[in-house]
């Protein structure tokens, strides 16, 4: 049986490159060229994105039987995961959904049951986290205090989103240099150890009600001091 629905563990770039060559080989696109591969890229997919993603699906095709949606996020919240369900649960007739991430981490088991999981071997590097990340990782005592209670002091919803956004990339930042150091000290149990609690960490902070401060300082606690 052939599988529509895709999930990408990769950057961007490298997922869109896979989901293209993918549609090329097995459906005989175009892959660069085909007006029916659509590729949409976000940073934080929202619920509004889920739909629009949902109103593209329910076109018709312009130039063959099969169309193709590939989405690459930074991010994907639950709610935004769970506004998909329906349309990966029953794609339109001859569509083929990608799903790319840099990490399957924060996603739903409801989400994940619904696709194939095609593998890749890209992991993020230290000169793709973010500056706050970077940041983060130098600060010491006062100072990376400091930054987590500003994080964790948003005034309302927008702010409290932004904050969230921002420790999602510091999680994902500090889980790519620690990836990057185990290469060289795969004995290192405080490594192993990180590594296991950022991938609970991270499902929490997909949570609306995710508590950034608490996650921060848990995560301030298990960072081996020598990680850099």
């Amino acid at each position: 049986m052939r599988h529509h629905t895709f999930f990408i563990e990769a950057s961007a770039e490298e997922g869109i490159a896979a989901a293209r060559a993918w549609a090329e080989r097995e459906l005989g696109a175009k892959a660069h060229r085909d007006p029916d591969i659509t590729v949409l890229q976000y940073g934080f997919f929202s619920v509004e994105d889920a739909r629009r993603v949902s109103e593209i699906a329910a076109g018709t095709a312009l130039a063959s039987e099969h169309r193709v949606i590939i989405i690459a996020a930074d991010s994907m919240y639950y709610e935004a995961q769970n506004a998909l369900l329906k349309l990966f649960e029953e794609p339109p007739e001859g569509m083929h959904l990608f799903l790319i991430l840099p990490t399957a981490g924060g996603l739903l088991p409801t989400l994940i049951s619904r696709v194939a999981v095609l593998a890749s071997n890209e992991r993020p590097t230290k000169s793709s986290i973010s500056e706050k990340a970077m940041e983060f990782l130098k600060a010491k005592g006062e100072k990376r205090s400091a930054l987590i209670k500003k994080l964790a002091n948003g005034k309302d919803d927008q702010n409290r989103r932004e904050s969230r956004d921002e420790a999602i990339r510091i999680v994902n930042g500090i889980e790519a240099v620690a990836y990057e150091a185990l290469q060289a000290r795969s004995d290192d149990k405080g490594i192993v150890a990180l590594l296991s609690d950022i991938a609970v960490l991270r499902g929490y902070l997909h949570d609306r009600s995710a508590p950034v401060r608490m996650i921060l300082e848990h995560l301030s606690l298990v960072t081996p001091k020598d990680l850099l």
